[in-house]
């Protein structure tokens, strides 16, 4: 039997930053960045560890303000958190004292859903997510590969225009990880949202990318290196080796 399909999500958010400079107390850790992500695109961002890869997605997810410049949302300044914009972890982050479908309906509780439309999102995409049968699960019960895919059907649930991934994927086996690469590209196909997504592993860049985005160091600060456009892996002429040299060349 097919999965009941998901709700409709708007246009993926534009998301623009204009200078950019962040840190922590007096820790300058990026300066000057400027960066355009489009309206449904999948934006990788790659970088050595330190680099300041979840720090981009802090900011722009509204977590952490820039000392200078600005982040922007479908042109507005993004001055704290929004439900337009969800975030993935790699801790998944789900809360141990409630069920599956009472994780993933939790978004769409506090804007105040009604509780069976809120359900009913709830149930679409946990069976989008293949979790089906598991609805009343605590987490505990779930392997980390299903706590995952909670914390997945969760961030979609509520229909965000946005989705920042920071390393979701990086505390699992690689059997398991290949699996949820396979499982988030099939869910994008089916959504309009723009998302950025943060990894160290230039292979699964590779795989989901629209664009790459190298995260590098310029003289002893943070700064955007070469933005590089991947082609459809499903291309059969793709130069996957190629491609793969240049952004290890970048890093």
């Amino acid at each position: 039997m097919s999965a009941p399909a998901a709700p409709a999500l708007e246009t993926g958010l534009a998301i623009r930053l204009e200078g950019v400079s962040l840190g922590y107390g007096r820790h300058a850790v990026l300066e000057d960045l400027r960066l355009d992500v489009a309206p449904g695109e999948v934006l990788v961002i790659v970088g050595p560890s330190g680099s300041g890869k979840s720090t981009v997605l802090r900011a722009i997810a509204g977590l952490l303000p820039p000392r200078a410049g600005r982040v922007l949302a479908q042109g507005v300044p993004v001055t704290g958190p929004s439900p337009d914009r969800a975030m993935v972890f790699q801790d998944d982050a789900l809360l141990p004292w409630r069920t599956v479908l009472r994780n993933v309906e939790l978004p769409l509780r506090i804007r105040g859903v009604p509780r069976r439309e809120r359900r009913a999102a709830a149930e679409s995409w946990i069976a989008r997510v293949g979790l089906a049968g598991c609805e009343d699960r605590l987490p505990r019960e779930l392997s980390g590969g299903m706590r995952q895919r909670v914390q997945l059907a969760r961030s979609l649930a509520g229909a965000p225009r946005a989705v920042l991934m920071d390393e979701p994927f990086g505390a699992l086996d690689a059997q398991t990880r290949a699996g949820m690469q396979r499982l988030l590209l099939d869910v994008l196909r089916d959504t309009l949202a723009t998302v950025v997504f943060v990894t160290h592993d230039v292979d699964e860049a590779l795989l989901l990318a629209d664009r790459v985005v190298v995260l590098g160091h310029r003289g002893g600060h943070g700064g955007i290196g070469r933005v590089l456009r991947v082609p459809d892996p499903r291309t059969p002429d793709i130069d996957r080796a190629g491609l793969r040299a240049r952004i290890i060349e970048e890093l």
